[in-house]
């Protein structure tokens, strides 16, 4: 029993205030509900995390872990704060800034914590020998099959193991983590606390009976849906990529079994911060991807010349292109050699009687296709009625001629017979003397509907 299990024993009152709390939702809402409280976490942010933590406690039916990548621009942003927080929720909990090695892969073997791991950033560029052991455990860590192997004993003794190193792992720390880490990490990007914001002081000893309350209705749901987790095959996003489906598939797995909203909002949540981190991910080959798709369907074109594509590159004023070679703009040679990898090369193009080196948008819709997430579609403008209406800054004021029997504001008012070429008579419309307009584009008329005070 935990100090704070029985420090609520201790007070009935406070027993049965935290039971009531933690009785009156679903563990994973309770979660949400608890962590949000000290941390400033966005909605979708606070469902993966909460769902994370029910995963640290049926990691054992899991084919894979995905890690917390906890990350911010600046300090006091509540990285630590977080790991706080996950420490008091968390199965096994290990909070920890900085072990030996030798430590590192022991206590992994041996007791399959949750690894929270504070100050990563010091870690990777701190001591080499610590920091290439801590790669090989995150690097191998995420499947059940993860091992790292080291030498052991002494002298004539010495021989060598293989250490288990999988066990659910939340990682916090400035900027961010090594790409094959990264690749394995659902990434949980915190900001610092706004003026406006409203979150409470996180004192571990007066929450510590709440957190303990909550932590055995979590261990208790947890014991009843890991039978059925082992055998779980949720269905994956397809926006996701096949190493984010890995880390996605347990923690969609919990959600299904919550039922209520959680099957919906949670992928919908993994989408949005899986495609976050991938745009964000620093690879300079996927941002000049990026940017060349966005040249061309900005400019709704389907060639384009090297000189104008580096033209066009280094007008991005978020990329690096215009100070690409220290200092000086990117060129068509530099630009060729950074597409070379993925099998794009200029070719020449035929414009009339001109020939020139360039590309095509066939060429890169390969590329695009494998390294970029798909463009988030964007919603058609809904169709305009008759029964819709009408929007003044749609035409222009002044070929707006008011009907005699409608009032318009003094700013849309006009001498009586102007521009009545534009007037037409409604006529079975359901309206009372009521002038239609003819839209500048399209063909369906829009009515001026009238007011109770008979104006517009």
């Amino acid at each position: 029993m935990n100090n704070g299990y029985r420090k609520a024993l201790e007070n009935p009152a406070l027993l049965a205030e935290v039971e009531a709390i933690a009785a009156a939702d679903h563990p994973l809402d309770a979660i949400k509900t608890f962590i949000r409280r000290f941390v400033s976490l966005s909605e979708h942010q606070a469902r993966v995390t909460a769902a994370w933590v029910l995963h640290t406690h049926t990691v054992e039916a899991a084919e894979a872990t995905p890690y917390l990548a906890i990350s911010s621009a600046e300090k006091q942003s509540g990285k630590t704060k977080l790991l706080e927080v996950l420490e008091l929720l968390v199965a096994n909990p290990w909070l920890t800034g900085r072990v030996t090695a030798a430590v590192l892969f022991r206590k992994i073997d041996g007791e399959r914590p949750t690894l929270l791991l504070d100050e990563s950033d010091a870690a990777f560029n701190g001591e080499k020998e610590y920091a290439e052991a801590l790669r090989g455990v995150l690097n191998s860590g995420h499947k059940p099959s993860g091992k790292a192997s080291c030498c052991v004993g002494a002298g004539a003794e010495i021989s060598y193991k293989d250490f288990c190193t999988f066990c659910p792992k939340a990682v916090a720390g400035i900027g961010r983590l090594p790409d094959t880490i990264s690749d394995r990490a659902i990434h949980i990007r915190l900001k610092r606390k706004s003026p406006n914001e409203r979150i409470e002081r996180f004192r571990r000893r007066n929450v510590e009976p709440e957190a303990a309350i909550l932590k055995s209705k979590i261990e208790s749901w947890a014991a009843t849906i890991l039978p059925g987790l082992e055998h779980a095959r949720p269905e994956l996003p397809e926006e996701l990529s096949d190493r984010q489906q890995d880390g996605a598939e347990p923690l969609l797995a919990i959600g299904d079994r919550a039922g209520g909203d959680w099957p919906a909002a949670l992928r919908t949540a993994l989408v949005a911060i899986c495609r976050e981190a991938r745009a964000d991910d620093g690879s300079i080959g996927v941002q000049l991807l990026t940017d060349i798709r966005n040249i061309f369907k900005a400019g709704e074109v389907e060639r384009i010349s090297s000189v104008d594509l580096v033209a066009s590159l280094c007008e991005v004023e978020t990329s690096p292109w215009s100070e690409w070679s220290k200092g000086k703009p990117i060129s068509a040679g530099k630009l060729a050699r950074l597409l070379r990898p993925f099998e794009v090369a200029p070719g020449p193009i035929r414009t009339g009687d001109r020939v020139f080196k360039g590309y095509t948008r066939e060429d890169f819709q390969d590329a695009w296709e494998r390294y970029l997430p798909a463009p988030v579609p964007v919603e058609a403008p809904k169709t305009v009625t008759k029964l819709q209406p009408f929007v003044f800054n749609e035409i222009e004021p002044e070929k707006v001629l008011p009907n005699e029997n409608v009032t318009l504001s003094k700013e849309l008012q006009r001498p009586k017979g102007y521009g009545e070429t534009a007037q037409k008579t409604a006529s079975g419309a359901g309206c009372n003397s009521v002038t239609v307009l003819t839209p500048p584009t399209g063909t369906e008329e829009r009515l001026f509907p009238e007011s109770e005070e008979g104006e517009l």
